[in-house]
């Protein structure tokens, strides 16, 4: 059986190996570090990445915190003990450049005793999805292929169930619309007849190894491309649909809030400039409108 012990140990590790990573992919800024602890049990480290060549502003974070459910947190949880251990790394990333696409990540276990100490309720969650603030047609394929690939590894199910399942995800309801062009999320994934738990931790490690490759090949398609004024402000009105399903939709936000957890940590993923243009309307034939019109569920990418 996989200690609780060994999957910090493991998201710690690659919390380390992306921050790594992004800061030679933006060539100038270095990632902050802060190191935290929470009131109740557990704590993380923060780690914040702003005002690079490329990388506007990012974290990746890691936590693993433990202590007392708080009852709201329960009932939605439907479980019936107030025990809990949490772990994971959770990253957003806003770049600078209209072209190249917002990114996020999460990878997360989540334990609590149960009346039989032997079988504890357990499960893995996690997800990538991406937010481009103009839809690549090209892009959005390679994005999907990667993670396809990525679950293909461990069950073929996999890719088209998380699809389907962060299309309905990550929608705005109060706009019609896709937060982006989706990826893949689960939840609450454990074990059965036809997959492991040590195959479930080597997929959430997987998924985790696959951001960087994925991001670095999507950053440089685009980071030398042209912009104008125009597309940076279409690049902000995207961020402010980005914050708010964030703020209002978001169920680690959401959890992160009401278990006490770091304000900054949680809210890290706001980014640092957007813009709420009153009753925007794109231009018919627009590149802007047609990004509008594949903010959608249900498009075969793969």
């Amino acid at each position: 059986m996989i200690s609780k012990d060994e999957i910090s140990a493991a998201y710690r590790l690659i919390q380390d190996e992306i921050c790594i990573a992004l800061e030679q992919l933006d060539g100038n800024a270095k990632f902050e570090e802060e190191k935290w602890e929470r009131e109740g049990g557990g704590g993380g480290r923060t780690r914040i990445i702003q005002n690079g060549n490329i990388l506007e502003k990012g974290g990746v974070n890691f936590s693993a915190v433990h202590g007392q459910l708080p009852a709201g947190v329960k009932k939605a949880l439907n479980v019936k003990h107030d025990e809990f251990f949490a772990t994971g790394v959770s990253i957003v990333i806003h770049p600078n450049h209209p072209m190249v696409p917002i990114i996020h990540m999460n990878i997360r276990y989540f334990e609590m005793p149960s009346a039989d100490s032997a079988n504890p309720v357990r499960w893995f969650g996690g997800g990538i999805d991406l937010t481009p603030h103009y839809v690549l047609e090209d892009d959005a394929k390679f994005f999907h292929q990667s993670l396809k690939a990525v679950c293909d590894q461990f069950n073929h199910d996999f890719y088209p169930r998380f699809k389907n399942w962060a299309d309905d995800y990550f929608y705005i309801k109060h706009r019609n619309e896709t937060r982006g062009i989706g990826g893949i999320f689960y939840d609450r994934l454990t074990a059965s007849d036809t997959i492991s738990w040590e195959s479930i931790f080597d997929f959430s490690q997987a998924l985790g190894r696959s951001f960087i490759p994925t991001y670095i090949n999507l950053v440089n398609r685009n980071r030398n491309k042209r912009f104008n004024e125009g597309q940076q402000n279409w690049q902000y009105q995207r961020r402010s649909r980005y914050t708010e399903f964030n703020l209002v939709y978001d169920a680690g936000t959401k959890f992160g809030l009401e278990t006490n957890g770091r304000i900054e940590s949680i809210l890290m993923s706001l980014p640092p400039t957007a813009k709420w243009v009153y009753n925007y309307q794109a231009q018919p034939g627009s590149e802007e409108e047609k990004t509008l019109s594949l903010l959608k569920k249900g498009i075969n990418w793969a």
